[in-house]
């Protein structure tokens, strides 16, 4: 049976992969993107063949009116909702450095895209999946939730806060049958890192703290995120897993 999929970000990056491994293993996915644009491209060069499985939903999702509006669209086209993989996130800009430097607007930015949005998308979903007895939430949270990264106060607050509030899930729903799970990748190539990657010096860098010395892939995430959203994996709940090829190991 096919299963609905609400992904947000899914526009790019771990997004886009996470969203074509559940349309390509069958389940029926809700695409959500701020990037009308993109998200309309991928679904015509990338999903046309899967037309009846999927909804794409343009939206900003840290306004709960937004969120409403596409959890409601994606019950309205598929019946319910039995996955969230809160996926879409920002690192900040230039500015979004050392605490005392930081623009008290790009704190909250970045705080709201990547914290807020999932309270409000958790808020919205919990009542029906009490009510069914059971539902999955993947948070797709970072290393750096776990390690601090340097120069990133912002971002590594509002990951360490992904973690903790899907802990909060888990002590709080766990007994509904819902599981909650932080996945926390380590670098990976996406859009969003790219700029850093294509820098010899600044890639030499960073596979230096690599034990494993590779780069992850999209892919590698959707992998992760559709074995943890399977019965294989029912008995992990509340568990923030890295995938980093051993960097939080150093």
């Amino acid at each position: 049976m096919s299963r609905a999929v609400y992904v947000t970000g899914a526009a790019s990056g771990n997004g886009w992969s996470i969203a074509d491994r559940f349309l390509r293993a069958g389940d029926n996915v809700i695409a959500v993107d701020l990037d009308g644009a993109a998200l309309e491209q991928r679904r015509k060069e990338d999903w046309a063949e899967f037309d009846k499985q999927l909804l794409c939903q343009q939206g900003d999702i840290t306004h709960e009116d937004i969120v409403d509006a596409t959890l409601a669209a994606g019950r309205e086209a598929f019946g319910q909702i039995d996955i969230v993989v809160n996926n879409a996130g920002i690192t900040g800009n230039q500015d979004a450095t050392v605490v005392h430097v930081t623009p008290v607007e790009e704190y909250d930015r970045v705080m709201a895209v990547n914290v807020r949005s999932i309270f409000l998308i958790c808020r919205a979903v919990l009542p029906e999946m009490m009510e069914r007895g059971g539902g999955i939430i993947l948070n797709i949270a970072s290393v750096a939730g776990m390690v601090a990264f340097p120069g990133r106060a912002a971002y590594v607050a509002s990951k360490g806060a992904v973690i903790q509030l899907t802990r909060s899930i888990t002590a709080d729903y766990g007994h509904y049958g819902i599981r909650a799970l932080a996945l926390c990748p380590g670098m990976i190539e996406t859009p969003m890192t790219k700029w850093r990657l294509d820098q010899p010096e600044m890639l030499k860098a960073v596979l230096d703290r690599i034990p494993q010395r590779e780069i992850g892939r999209p892919e590698d995430v959707a992998d992760a995120v559709f074995y943890l959203a399977g019965p294989e994996a029912h008995y992990f709940n509340g568990a923030a897993l890295a995938m980093d090829g051993g960097y939080v190991a150093m």
